[in-house]
C-alpha cells in the first residue's frame, strides 16, 4: 500500500472547516469522496491541522493510503477533475509509509489579512477582515512581537474537545511580524503549532491594542497568567490563511518575505 502526500489550496468560504461533519460540506469530506472514487473504497485523509470554518489555505498538507497504482502526476490531475473548483491539489508525491502530516510537522505559518480602506473592494470581502476605523498600527506591531517565544497560550485558545485530555497549551512562536502592504495590514506568525482559534484570538487582541483598549502590559499579562482571561475577541475567520507547513525531511527553501 502506498502513502501519498498532497499539498492543496482552498477557499474556505463555503465550507464548515477541514474536519468531516455529517451533513455539512467540509474540505476533508470533499477530498475523501474524491480519493474514494479513484480507489474504489472509502479512504481516510489526514491533514496537518484542522482549519476552522471560513479559513483559507494556500498550502495545506494532507496524506492518505492508496492501493491504486496510478502515477502521482495522473492522480493530481484526476483529483482536480472531480474536486470542487475552490479546492485545488497543487502537488502529489509518494511519502514514507509512516508519514503523518500533523504529527511530523515541524512548523506552520499563518497570515491574517486586514483591509484598511474606508470601503472594502467587493472582490476582497471574503478574504480580509475589513477594519476601516482608527487603529494605532505602530502599537499593533509592537504588541505582535510579544507573542514570540514559548508561552502557554490558554488565553488565546477556544475550547476544544481535546481539553479533557489535559494536553499542554504551550506553543513556541518563532516569528510574529506585521507589515503594511498597500491597503492591507498583514499579521504573519510562524510557530511549532497552533491551538483552536489561536491566531484569530491573537489578531483580535492586537486589534484591541491598536484601538487603544489594551497595551503591551495587557498582552504580557495574558501570556504570564494562562487561564486568567477569557480568549479573544476572535477576528473573523475569513481573513486567515494557512500559508504553509514545514517538515524536517523537506529540502530547505527560501523563506517567504516578511
Amino acid at each position: 500500500m502506498r502513502r501519498i502526500r498532497i499539498t492543496l489550496a482552498y477557499d474556505g468560504t463555503a465550507y464548515h472547516g477541514w474536519q468531516v461533519q455529517p451533513g455539512l460540506a467540509t474540505i476533508q469530506g470533499c477530498l475523501e469522496e474524491a480519493v474514494a472514487g479513484i480507489e474504489g473504497r472509502p479512504v481516510s485523509v489526514d491533514s496537518s491541522g484542522r482549519t476552522d470554518a471560513g479559513v483559507h489555505a494556500e498550502a495545506q498538507v494532507a496524506a492518505f493510503h492508496l492501493d491504486n497504482r496510478i502515477p502521482v502526476e495522473n492522480l493530481l490531475r484526476a483529483l482536480n477533475q472531480v474536486l470542487p473548483r475552490d479546492i485545488r491539489v497543487l502537488d502529489a508525491r509518494e511519502a514514507a509509509p509512516d508519514f503523518h502530516p500533523r504529527f511530523q510537522a515541524a512548523a506552520k505559518t499563518y497570515e491574517y489579512r486586514i483591509q484598511r480602506t474606508p470601503i472594502c473592494p467587493p472582490f476582497d470581502r471574503l478574504y480580509v477582515y475589513h477594519f476601516p476605523y482608527p487603529l494605532d498600527e505602530e502599537r499593533f506591531v509592537r504588541c505582535a512581537r510579544l507573542f514570540e517565544g514559548s508561552h502557554d497560550f490558554t488565553c488565546f485558545a477556544a475550547a476544544d474537545e481535546k481539553d479533557a485530555l489535559g494536553a499542554s497549551k504551550v506553543r513556541t512562536v518563532w516569528s510574529s511580524t506585521v507589515r503594511r502592504e498597500g491597503s492591507r495590514l498583514l499579521f504573519r506568525v510562524r510557530g511549532s503549532g497552533f491551538l483552536k482559534h489561536m491566531v484569530r484570538n491573537m489578531t483580535g487582541v492586537l486589534v484591541e491594542c491598536g484601538k487603544g483598549n489594551l497595551d503591551e502590559a495587557a498582552v504580557r499579562e495574558r501570556l504570564a497568567r494562562p487561564g486568567a482571561f477569557l480568549p479573544g475577541p476572535a477576528a473573523p475567520a475569513r481573513g486567515l490563511f494557512l500559508l504553509g507547513v514545514e517538515y524536517p525531511t523537506d529540502p530547505p527553501s527560501s523563506p517567504a518575505p516578511l
